[in-house]
């Protein structure tokens, strides 16, 4: 039996959850909770025993002094809550932490428990992957779910995937078989450029999952981050001819592929997104203005009459690859 003393009444909370390694490709899903986590001033309400979950030897813990007292940071998985404020005020509740090295039914039927006891109406679990993409190019997400009701009523593709999985794959089942709507959303990172960080790939995952859930997400420095990102590539390709001449070729698959998209849809879709950043009001339906400012209500009481929001369709992507897991990508997916 969980306890979840002092957790206020959620409104229509949707959780988002990002696990590092295998998943994790240039660390952009994890630093995608981290960075909302931060944003809003998540408050961490619960943690995973690290004993139950985690082989110290491959996760080790780690040592610092506070004080002058010496104190041991364990591996492990974190939850937090935050409020978003607005006319229609709602909660998100964060999860992050390590891909579990055991036990994985066990700690998605511990998470599922939250879920459960907080009211959670969806999962969204974001993932990086290696993939031949070019990092000139805008990121690929994909948004993916095993659910076909789901698929059709939130135009997102129902995946069809077969082979190893991470924690990722697992916990999305889980919540399928728990009848939890899940999903999952994963960016395509450069093979060639996989160490972290990778913000341009952070910022993708953060405006797919801003249409995913009709959020304004605040962005802080990341788009200034994303753009000195590419530039940095940028310099490094152009010392190695033969880096310069792949990166050549992916931009030139890319851009024959993605051709019939390079008109009225894709273009509407980053208007509208311009729009919605450069007046709050002109958000998709539901998204008051400043609905995505921090609130200073403290109060946490549920409306009764305003009933559960679900999540407005997202604009149609088309996904670059059909992801499950990090083995779909060019590359191996392995993060070290």
């Amino acid at each position: 039996m969980i306890e979840l003393e002092g957790v206020p009444e959620l409104i229509d909370p949707v959780m988002v959850a990002a696990f590092e390694g295998w998943n994790d490709a240039g660390d952009a899903a994890s630093t995608a909770v981290a960075h909302l986590d931060r944003e809003w001033k998540g408050e961490v309400f619960a943690a995973l025993d690290a004993e139950d979950y985690y082989d110290f030897q491959v996760n080790r813990p780690t040592v610092f002094l506070e004080n002058g007292v010496r104190k041991i940071t364990w591996p492990t998985t974190r939850l937090s809550v935050v409020r978003i404020g607005g006319e229609k005020p709602r909660d998100l509740v964060l999860v992050r932490g390590i891909e579990p090295s055991m036990r994985w039914r066990s700690f998605c039927n511990e998470l599922l428990g939250f879920a459960h006891e907080l009211g959670v109406e969806m999962v969204v679990i974001l993932g990086a992957l290696l993939g031949d993409t070019p990092h000139t190019r805008p990121v690929p997400v994909s948004g993916v779910t095993s659910d076909p009701d789901l698929a059709r009523t939130m135009e997102l593709e129902e995946t069809r995937y077969e082979g190893p999985t991470g924690i990722v794959g697992i916990l999305q089942e889980a919540c399928t078989h728990a009848g939890v709507p899940a999903v999952s959303l994963w960016a395509a990172v450069p093979h060639y450029v996989s160490q972290p960080p990778n913000p341009k790939a952070t910022l993708a995952l953060l405006n797919r999952l801003e249409d995913l859930i009709g959020l304004r997400i605040p962005l802080g420095e990341l788009p200034e981050d994303a753009r000195a990102w590419q530039v940095g590539v940028d310099q490094l390709a152009a010392e190695d001819s033969e880096v310069a001449e792949y990166v050549q070729t992916l931009e030139e698959a890319r851009d024959t592929a993605e051709l019939p998209e390079a008109s009225g849809e894709a273009i509407a879709r980053e208007f509208e997104r311009y729009l919605r950043r450069r007046d709050p009001g002109a958000g998709p339906a539901g998204a008051g203005p400043g609905l995505a400012t921090e609130s200073g209500d403290t109060s946490y009481l549920r409306d009764p009459g305003s009933g559960r929001a679900r999540p407005p369709k997202p604009e149609a992507e088309r996904p670059e690859p059909e992801p499950e897991g990090p083995e779909e990508s060019g590359g191996d997916g392995d993060e070290e």
